[in-house]
């Protein structure tokens, strides 16, 4: 699961909530996106557990086929926070590692609704792409037109100054 290709998505890394939501048609698109994942023979890169929406779709890309890299802090696997790992596993050292090999073992990025965690990757990768560090496409999956952050996070960081 290496590199970027600029001509064929092989590899895509997927940002996204790994608590548990409560909104049917929003695990149903996480498993979808899953699903198409499989179909397509795209392999699934991310940093979350088994829960969630990135839960619905590591574990459905993989039980399509996929083949599903999941990219860990050492600090939270050591704790087991994140449940059972579905695919292959990848320790690292720092969240930022984290995110810098999720990166670099993708072609394209999605994220799906999500929190803070979500909102940080997003900034990353978008300013990355401003600053022109890399030019793979990014998608912010909208379901029922509810942007990649979920409603409640937005709320809540009123005080600190995002919104």
């Amino acid at each position: 699961m290496a590199g970027s290709s600029s001509h064929q998505i092989r590899n895509i890394c997927v940002f996204g909530g790994s608590s548990p939501r409560k909104e049917k048609e929003f695990l149903e698109s996480a498993n979808h996106l899953g699903q198409v994942l499989a179909e397509r023979k795209i392999h699934l890169v991310y940093g979350g557990g088994n829960l969630g929406l990135i839960g619905g779709v590591s574990i459905t890309a993989f039980l399509g086929g996929s083949q599903v890299l999941r990219v860990v802090p050492k600090a939270l696997a050591k704790y087991d926070l994140l449940g059972k790992t579905i695919g292959e596993e990848l320790q690292v050292s720092t969240m930022s590692e984290r995110l810098n090999t999720m990166f670099k073992h993708a072609d394209a990025l999605i994220a799906l609704p999500g929190g803070l965690g979500t909102l940080e990757e997003i900034f990353h990768i978008s300013s990355w792409a401003q600053l022109h560090i890399h030019h793979k496409p990014i998608v912010l999956l909208n379901v029922n037109g509810e942007i990649p952050v979920r409603k409640d996070v937005r709320s809540q960081s009123r005080h600190i100054g995002l919104w």
